[in-house]
């Protein structure tokens, strides 16, 4: 990576990142609340209300809830929480589904997405950052004694791929597989559930998500057919004429990608699984390259 590209990127974002930046910066765009208050931002609604609202889909490792204690962790987490942290506010998760998260995004229901594509389709509804969160491969869990080198080996009649409704990784199994069979499930862990017990061939996530279900269930391998298919991840927001938030947003992902920040979040959620990160592809494309 070039530190003096990171240098310079870190010099423009410097004037926002910091606990007052909120504070500071939404004051001229309040006095248009106060005698507009029905079209007020999401800026200003997120400083008024002095909290975060994360959308969360139960699926690890995006987001992850301990049922004992009702906490959440995952890298969509992680991220969401440093981000309050340079607001100065608290961060509220607001459960959902992946196939819920515009319609949350467009009723208000929460502030921001994390982990979710910016596909063509969710572009007409949304808004995205034009940086990117990080990089992931879609890839395949599959059950031992299958070989998989190829997408083509899993699209084959009598196959069974499952993977999570709503998804990126639903989009592209129902355009790839015209011959094997796609299973759709609510969340990642039913999903896996179903690999587990026997009642699909595979399951589809990007290959994060992989190597964590791996992980629990202990069985099959995780391989990446080729062709790669890797691309980008981002955060969705809900569209508006203001475009102060999503601009911030975008400013902040950068600053946290390109100072590892996001891969280090990555990181420390695979190390409390018990998954050693040496062991699982980075989320970081540099370091695809160095691998």
């Amino acid at each position: 990576m070039d530190d003096i590209d990171i240098d310079r990127r870190k010099a423009l974002t410097a004037g926002l990142l910091g606990a007052g930046a909120l504070a500071v910066a939404v004051g001229a765009t309040t006095r248009t609340a106060s005698a507009q208050p029905a079209a007020a931002s999401t800026w200003q609604q997120i400083a008024e209300r002095k909290q975060l609202r994360i959308g969360v889909a139960p699926s690890e490792p995006w987001f992850s809830k301990d049922q004992r204690s009702g906490e959440w962790s995952g890298i969509g987490w992680g991220v969401g929480v440093a981000m309050a942290k340079e607001l100065g506010i608290t961060p509220v998760a607001v459960e959902t589904s992946w196939g819920n998260a515009v319609a949350g995004l467009q009723a208000n229901q929460f502030d921001l997405m994390f982990v979710l594509d910016a596909t063509p389709q969710r572009a007409m509804a949304l808004d995205f950052p034009v940086q990117p969160m990080f990089y992931y491969a879609l890839g395949l869990l599959v059950r031992d004694g299958l070989e998989v080198k190829l997408w083509d080996d899993i699209n084959k009649p009598g196959l069974t791929v499952g993977t999570t409704l709503g998804s990126s990784g639903d989009t592209a199994m129902t355009a790839l597989l015209t011959q094997g069979k796609v299973e759709r499930f609510p969340t990642n862990d039913e999903t896996t559930a179903a690999f587990q017990a026997g009642r699909v061939d595979a399951i589809s996530f990007f290959h994060p998500a992989l190597v964590i279900q791996q992980a629990k269930v202990k069985k099959g391998k995780v391989v990446l057919p080729q062709p790669f298919r890797p691309t980008t991840t981002s955060v969705g927001v809900r569209r508006e004429a203001d475009k102060t938030w999503r601009d911030w947003v975008g400013l902040t992902i950068d600053y946290y990608y390109i100072t590892r920040r996001t891969q280090k979040i990555y990181e420390d959620h695979l190390a409390t699984r018990g998954i050693d990160p040496k062991t699982a592809p980075a989320i970081m494309r540099e370091l695809w390259d160095k691998a």
